[in-house]
């Protein structure tokens, strides 16, 4: 009977001893366990997965991007048309219409750069060319999508020659597809129609599809009926392109070179003033890019002797947006001199202000292409 009492009293202990402990453990576990991040939602983070996919372009950017690549070409009757650089040996993709019966021509580049070039291949059925400009090889051509075709309803934009006032773009869709009719001497087989109108400036120019900036066609075509527009497909002509790049026509049918008094011809739209007024309009386009390579390129040697690439890449990291509200220049001999009123967007101080500008450049040649040679600035009220 007493070891009986004992057992319980010791018993009794021990629960009482237990329980003491698992109040104690629990009251200063259990806040502690709580205060500690989940183990299941707070796991070690896994590694974020990063696409492939580029971010998309916008329109302005998309039509930035290309026209580099987009040219004038002139021919020596003085008539007008646009090319684009397809490879890297400068050869340049245009109507046939555009050059018919002509070896020479002139092209001009976006940046006022001129050339000459030469008709390497041209059909006499097929509303296509190419032109052959030496000095264009090396430069960055568009990007052709030669796999499949586009569809109706894919956004697009027509680009023409890349100058200021004579720059034509214009946007729309693929609205028709396998569209065949004649155009003396050229019959059009399955050409896209496009909502997007041909504008002489675009003849010859590259058709752009608005989500990858690749080239889809070759617009050629105007319809007197309402906003449509024609294009060949780059599918259907690549084949034959790239033969006359690879082994250039030896006679082209009905063309003659240029002569004396052809070279010296005047063209209305040619004048150094325009291309003057065109190059100051580039750069600065370029300078809203942030594309300040090319905007660095466009000046003079003695001017990029005097400043370096970052000092002038520095001049403008702080600039948001340069908007030209007038514009105007003047001819003394063989030098043009460019006066602009500028609205510039700028942080300053981490403020953001609006600043007016009167810009003076003078515009001459070196080495037969167009630079700012010397430029100066003063803020007006």
């Amino acid at each position: 009977m007493k070891i009986k009492w004992m057992f319980s009293i010791i018993s009794t202990v021990i629960i009482l001893g237990a329980s003491v402990y698992g109040y104690v453990y629990f009251s200063n576990a259990i806040p502690g366990q709580l205060n500690e991040p989940s183990k299941i939602l707070a796991s070690e983070p896994t590694s974020a997965v990063v696409s492939d996919i580029a971010e998309p372009k916008d329109m302005k950017e998309i039509i930035h991007d290309n026209q580099k690549s987009v040219v004038m070409i002139e021919v020596p009757n003085g008539s007008l048309g646009s090319g684009f650089l397809y490879n890297d040996k400068g050869d340049v993709i245009t109507n046939a219409h555009v050059v018919s019966d002509v070896i020479d021509v002139n092209v001009t580049t976006a940046d006022s750069r001129e050339f000459s070039g030469k008709v390497i291949g041209i059909s006499g059925d097929t509303d296509v060319a190419v032109v052959r400009v030496d000095g264009l090889k090396g430069m960055e051509p568009l990007k052709m999508r030669t796999d499949e075709s586009a569809e109706i309803g894919d956004e697009v934009l027509a680009l023409g020659n890349p100058f200021g006032l004579e720059n034509t773009v214009t946007n729309g869709i693929i609205s028709g597809v396998n569209r065949d009719f004649d155009l003396a001497p050229y019959h059009y087989e399955d050409v896209y129609q496009i909502s997007a109108p041909i504008a002489p400036g675009n003849s010859g120019g590259p058709l752009i599809d608005l989500t990858t900036g690749e080239v889809l066609g070759i617009n050629s075509a105007a319809s007197d009926q309402g906003s449509i527009g024609f294009s060949i497909p780059i599918t259907n002509v690549i084949a034959l392109i790239e033969g006359w790049s690879s082994n250039p026509m030896t006679s082209l049918p009905n063309a003659v070179q240029h002569t004396e008094e052809s070279e010296n011809e005047e063209v209305p739209y040619a004048t150094d003033e325009n291309l003057a007024l065109n190059l100051v309009n580039y750069f600065y386009e370029n300078i809203n890019y942030d594309d300040y390579v090319t905007a660095y390129s466009l000046l003079g040697s003695s001017w990029q002797s005097n400043t370096s690439y970052d000092h002038f890449r520095n001049g403008y990291l702080y600039t948001n947006l340069i908007i030209i509200d007038d514009i105007f220049s003047s001819k003394d001999g063989e030098i043009v001199e460019v006066t602009a009123i500028i609205t510039a967007e700028e942080q300053i101080s981490g403020n953001l202000t609006y600043n007016k500008y009167k810009v003076t450049y003078t515009v001459g040649y070196e080495n037969g292409q167009m630079k700012l040679i010397t430029g100066e600035g003063e803020e007006i009220n």
